[in-house]
């Protein structure tokens, strides 16, 4: 059985395209710095080779891409994940994948994968990693389903660590740098901040008042809901839908979501009406929109530098029509609107209401 010295970590780092907008370029010097972070904490967690495999983007698929990677790897466990993921870890957390990628027992149990979420995965450590991953499907587009492929194709016993919300937030955008809070914010200017700082103030003010009602709309989760109730004086209202997003296969329905059809209706112009009608703030996760306006495919959707203008609640700065007119009425509506993607409906609510648990990424 390999030990843990046999263990490779690697950390997959898309870095911003020569084109890139200034805060996709900020997103990729956070996650640089995140990916630095990482390798001093893996080589101290006991891996021996952690590498950074940093590139400009392209199409390669994620399946490809790691197939290529593993292929000059020695024989042993594997850690992967993505330059932006868990950037609350601790050294706990990085042996736990240590510890499972070398294939160490669990009382005796047989070897087993670990995942920071099994249902969509940010980090993955796989024992044995060339041989579970020989028949791994070359356009597997990204990491989110990875667990899933070992359990039911590869016959890989699949643990996670889903308990630990901290492990599922991940740097997709700027917006999770203001969430962050410490150093973390220091990618962004003062500007471009404060009007998401401005609102997060008011949203915390409701969400400790009794009388007051919230409201979630997106991705989100039974546990961020269950926390929503025991930690927050407010009410809670939650349309969650559209969950599994990302991880959808082949013959699934198209998404679709109430909150779109509504916009459909009226327009996103409109969305600012709508939310005052269902709560006194409101959190929005805004790829569930996206993804029932244009499609699953990103590639249709506006591009990055316009959702992350339009997370950090900057219209003024977006060029696609629709997503301004949405974004400039969660801007100017009657109540206080935080948009954003997964992770601000799910373990970033904690962050959005209660402020970071603790330092930014150093």
């Amino acid at each position: 059985m390999p030990t843990a010295a046999d263990v490779t970590v690697l950390i997959l780092h898309p870095e911003p395209g020569p084109r890139a907008g200034p805060l996709v370029r900020a997103v990729g010097a956070a996650r640089a710095a995140l990916a630095e972070r990482h390798v001093t904490g893996f080589r101290s967690a006991g891996a021996t080779d952690v590498r950074v495999i940093a590139g400009p983007p392209d199409d390669t698929p994620f399946g490809r891409r790691l197939r290529g990677l593993i292929g000059g790897l020695r024989s042993g466990g594997l850690v992967v994940l993505g330059s932006g993921a868990i950037p609350l870890a601790t050294a706990t957390d990085r042996r736990a994948f240590v510890a499972a990628a070398s294939g160490e027992a669990r009382g005796g149990a047989a070897p087993h994968a670990l995942a920071n979420n099994r249902y969509s995965a940010d980090v993955v450590a796989i024992p044995d990693a060339t041989h579970a991953l020989r028949d791994l499907p070359d356009d597997f587009a990204s990491d989110n389903v990875l667990p899933r492929w070992l359990a039911e194709t590869a016959g890989v016993e699949v643990d996670d660590l889903r308990r630990r919300w901290r492990l599922a937030i991940d740097i997709d955008g700027p917006l999770e740098l203001v969430l962050l809070g410490g150093t973390a914010a220091r990618f962004l200017t003062d500007a471009e901040r404060e009007p998401v700082q401005r609102q997060l103030a008011a949203v915390r003010a409701v969400a400790a008042n009794p009388r007051g009602e919230l409201l979630v709309a997106g991705r989100t989760s039974a546990a961020s809901i269950a926390w929503l109730e025991r930690s927050t004086r407010a009410r809670s209202r939650a349309l969650a839908e559209e969950r599994g997003l990302r991880t959808s296969v082949g013959g699934q329905r198209p998404p679709a979501s109430v909150l779109g059809l509504l916009l459909d209706h009226a327009g996103p112009g409109s969305l600012g009406t709508h939310l005052a009608r269902l709560g006194d703030v409101a959190i929005v996760d805004t790829r569930v929109l996206l993804a029932h306006h244009l499609g699953p495919d990103e590639r249709a959707w506006p591009d990055a530098e316009d959702r992350f203008a339009s997370d950090l609640l900057l219209p003024e700065r977006i060029t696609d029509p629709w997503l301004q007119e949405l974004t400039t009425a969660a801007v100017t509506a009657e109540i206080p609107v935080l948009l954003g993607g997964h992770t601000l409906v799910g373990p970033g609510l904690r962050l959005a209401l209660r402020g970071p648990t603790q330092p930014g990424m150093a």
